[in-house]
């Protein structure tokens, strides 16, 4: 019974904290980048690759990483697409896409090409980009879409 109870006590414990783990992604993009607020469809289209060109003309270049599981869950949930439909999709698109290893190169990368779009954990964020608002929130605001 004793162990039962402390089972129980951290298990508890963990469900409670848990949350305090979660990764929040943030949306960003070249500074140079006219579109400061995306609506959750207009994300979804430039990450599906509907959406090819930002307002003012210039070419959409979507920059992910070559594996991050956070990432990867991010872009399911957004794009309502199961885990091999994302990597059928990734495959089809590997032309299109820029894929890097880490969220400095996703930042490097965005920062340096015009019309850049990528996915980086919060704490990545600099002054070398500009992190985009999605339905008109920030990341770690509740509601942020690409928790």
């Amino acid at each position: 019974m004793r162990y039962h109870r402390i089972f129980c006590f951290w298990a508890l414990t963990f469900c409670l904290t848990a949350p305090a783990f979660a990764h929040h992604i943030a949306v960003v993009t070249n500074r140079d980048n006219p579109v400061h607020n995306l609506t959750s469809a207009a994300l979804v289209k430039v990450l599906k690759g509907e959406t090819k060109k930002w307002s003012n003309g210039t070419d959409i270049v979507l920059v992910l990483h070559k594996s991050s599981p956070d990432e990867d869950t991010t872009l399911e949930h957004l794009c309502k697409m199961t885990e091999q439909e994302l990597k059928a999709f990734l495959v089809a698109h590997k032309d299109s896409i820029r894929l890097v290893a880490t969220d400095s190169d996703v930042i490097d990368t965005v920062a340096a090409t015009p019309g850049a779009v990528g996915l980086v954990e919060e704490h990545s964020i600099n002054d070398r980009i500009t992190v985009v608002k999605v339905d008109g929130k920030l990341p770690l605001e509740s509601g942020y879409l690409p928790h």
